[in-house]
């Protein structure tokens, strides 16, 4: 808009001082404009003609610098090549960056044949060789252990996977030494490098468990494990159960229930009880009702008119008192429920308590020690007037894991 309006103020400059004080007729004067817009009209159109042309020249020098970015970057490689699977055994580590490193560990039953660890190095090779997992024998087992004392007596003697070189600066006449991460200078010599055994470590300085379950120290790291029946969880320390029976890994039959406990998986048989006078027939994998009773039998008609079947698994010292089981009354016909514990099976860890007026619950008052399997005879009766009209149990049985996770 600036150069339009110095445009303007030119032209009408110039046309004034040509003519000077002549007068202009309406239709020249409206010529004159005509000519001025016209020209106007042309610089713009060029000079945004121009200003797209310089638009298309930067994106296209855009679009050749990430693409030469790309190229440069694909060609560039900064780690070693995925390393070769592990027969009888597995490999800890999934970086294969430079200067990151793998370990490997065999299978129980098999003894680790080679380095421990492996390091990715500058040239994109892995350290080393590839280690393989022999079946171990009592021979083996017994070299092995001599080979462990032997080493243990003498620092010098120690695995080339436990020390390393440590890296020296030397500055002003003094030598400065550092090591890897999970690497400590030898108090015997600033030149090596030994290995921080972190669940040691851990254990002595910090409250608490560094795995959840087993620390197993590496050269230059470690791993946690965890017990058979468990799997390692996304945070690579704490355990997570197994559920056998969702999964089909069991070998339970069709007569049989699979119950999933804390570390593996119980195949239950569910039979029908035997009470005086009465017979009872299986009405669904976990529950038995009554036939029906001759009116004059008395004893027949203070049988149960059904048992129910419930399993459950806890962890080991769990803590007390724990709400475990509800039991509630679907129909209620008489003017009064009882809930109690049939016999003394179970009175020393369980107790009902009344929680409303249809409902029990069944509470656990002492921790238990895994493993263990506790049962409870839960009785429901139904009363009219101080008369029984109806008993009910369900037969809990209470699965304690070895384990307290």
């Amino acid at each position: 808009m600036n150069m339009v309006a110095v445009f303007m103020i030119l032209f009408t400059s110039q046309f004034f001082t040509s003519h000077g004080q002549d007068c202009w007729c309406g239709q020249e004067l409206q010529n004159t404009l005509r000519q001025v817009q016209k020209l106007l009209s042309a610089h713009e159109t060029s000079f945004q003609q121009s200003l797209r042309s310089v638009r298309k020249k930067l994106s296209l020098l855009q679009n050749n610098t990430v693409k030469h970015s790309k190229l440069n970057t694909g060609k560039k490689s900064t780690g070693c090549p995925s390393p070769e699977p592990l027969a009888n055994g597995r490999i800890l580590g999934r970086v294969f960056k430079v200067g990151h490193e793998i370990h490997f560990l065999c299978s129980p039953g098999f003894q680790l044949m080679g380095l421990e660890t492996r390091r990715c190095l500058d040239t994109q090779t892995w350290s080393g060789t590839q280690p393989s997992c022999k079946f171990r024998d009592g021979t083996e087992n017994n070299n092995a252990s001599v080979a462990t004392s032997t080493s243990s007596s003498s620092f010098s003697s120690q695995s080339p996977s436990t020390t390393r070189p440590s890296r020296c600066i030397e500055f002003l006449g003094s030598a400065h030494c550092t090591c890897e991460h999970g690497y400590s200078i030898s108090s015997h010599d600033t030149k090596l490098c030994t290995d921080i055994d972190e669940c040691e470590l851990y254990r002595r300085t910090q409250p608490g468990r560094l795995c959840l379950h087993t620390c197993v120290n590496t050269a230059g790291s470690f791993f946690c494990q965890c017990p058979s029946g468990y799997s390692l969880a996304r945070d690579s320390r704490s355990c997570h159960d197994i559920d056998e029976c969702m999964r089909g890994a069991h070998n339970c039959s069709r007569e049989q229930v699979c119950v999933n406990t804390h570390g593996g998986h119980r195949c239950v048989e569910v039979g029908c009880p035997r009470f005086r006078n009465a017979t009872y027939i299986k009405t669904s994998a976990l529950r038995c009702d009554r036939h029906p009773c001759l009116q004059e039998d008395e004893a027949c008609l203070q049988a149960p008119l059904s048992v129910n079947f419930h399993f459950m698994s806890v962890v080991s010292n769990m803590s007390t008192p724990k709400v475990l089981f509800r039991l509630s009354a679907a129909r209620f016909l008489g003017d009064t429920l009882r809930f109690g514990l049939m016999g003394n099976r179970g009175v020393q860890y369980f107790t009902i308590q009344r929680s409303g007026r249809q409902t029990g619950q069944l509470v656990l008052v002492n921790s238990v020690q895994g493993p263990a399997t506790l049962q409870a005879d839960i009785e429901m009766s139904e009363l009219e007037k101080k008369v029984l009209l109806g008993r009910y149990v369900t037969k809990v049985t209470l699965f304690v894991s070895p384990y307290n996770f």
